[in-house]
């Protein structure tokens, strides 16, 4: 009988105690801290990010603070040295704080736009009255890439073809950069290059349909023989070492906020020229692909 009675004496403080944690965070974390990408100037970034800061305080009942850094790797290390929580993050940032927390960071959700899409895609492009229906086609051609620092012109489709077997330096008779998205695309029409790196979100929304719809060429003249996994815009992300239903928390309140405070959601998102619409759920394997990118292309550079 007394082994019933300190099993269930057990069982119970155990309940107790299990409720007592996942209600408990707020007593942990008095105070959540957000990091914020150096995408604009401190100024800027703190007085668009202030009002989603008033809406999370309210939403949770604790403090909250916006955290900003001179660069990237400012709030990379912050995360990484558990100096903040959370952080808006770009894809390849992201892939830096995972190696950097050796897998100690979480992506929780990422922005989708008004036409449902929640990446981008790299493509190349070539003439539609070209002939070349794929890469195999291009054996010998010249293919155009971007920009060196470009991730959808250069790194990434450079990254993926050879992935997939093709060493752009052997495989194409030349690799040169045409300095722009755009200035590829039209240097392809021109027939200068026989092919070039470029970008789109979709079918309808790219630089080439962006090019037609500024009439810069005439519509229907650019096709894609190629195309990229998607690059999914960048995650909101959490540290993995934080309590469970605070990281529920934070997501639902953040995933809420175009419904709940659509005024509040513009703002952060961009302001008049915003196109998003709201969150989606993502998780590590939409970024493991640009974590193997990063890697793959530092050690390119080591190598010269």
């Amino acid at each position: 009988m007394k082994n019933v009675l300190l099993t269930v004496a057990v069982t119970a403080t155990l309940a107790l105690s299990g409720h007592a944690y996942a209600d408990g965070w707020k007593d942990q974390y008095k105070t959540i801290r957000f990091g914020i990408l150096s995408g604009e100037n401190e100024k800027d970034r703190i007085a668009r990010w202030t009002s989603f800061q008033q809406y999370l305080e309210k939403e949770l009942g604790v403090k909250v603070e916006i955290f900003t850094a001179g660069n990237y790797d400012g709030v990379i290390q912050a995360l990484a040295s558990d100096q903040i929580e959370f952080a808006f993050l770009g894809s390849s940032a992201y892939a830096a704080a995972y190696t950097e927390t050796n897998g100690g960071v979480e992506p929780l959700l990422a922005s989708q736009s008004q036409n449902g899409a929640t990446g981008y895609y790299s493509v190349i492009t070539v003439r539609c009255d070209s002939g070349y229906k794929s890469i195999d086609d291009l054996k010998g051609k010249v293919l155009a890439f971007a920009d060196p620092d470009s991730t959808s012109g250069y790194a990434v489709p450079y990254y993926n073809l050879v992935q997939q077997g093709y060493d752009p330096k052997t495989f194409f008779s030349a690799i040169p950069f045409s300095g722009s998205h755009e200035t590829g695309v039209m240097a392809v029409y021109n027939k200068q290059y026989d092919a070039s790196a470029t970008n789109i979100d979709n079918d309808t929304d790219g630089v080439p349909q962006k090019m037609e719809s500024k009439g810069m060429i005439p519509k229907g003249q650019i096709c894609r023989i190629w195309q990229s996994p998607e690059i999914t815009n960048g995650p909101f992300t959490t540290r993995k070492n934080l309590p469970v239903d605070m990281i529920q928390d934070v997501k639902a309140a953040l995933k809420a906020t175009p419904e709940k405070a659509p005024a509040v959601f513009k703002e952060m998102t961009g302001g008049e020229v915003s196109t998003d619409k709201g969150y989606v759920d993502v998780d590590h394997q939409r970024y493991q692909w640009i974590v193997d990118m990063r890697e793959w292309l530092k050690k390119q550079r080591r190598q010269g």
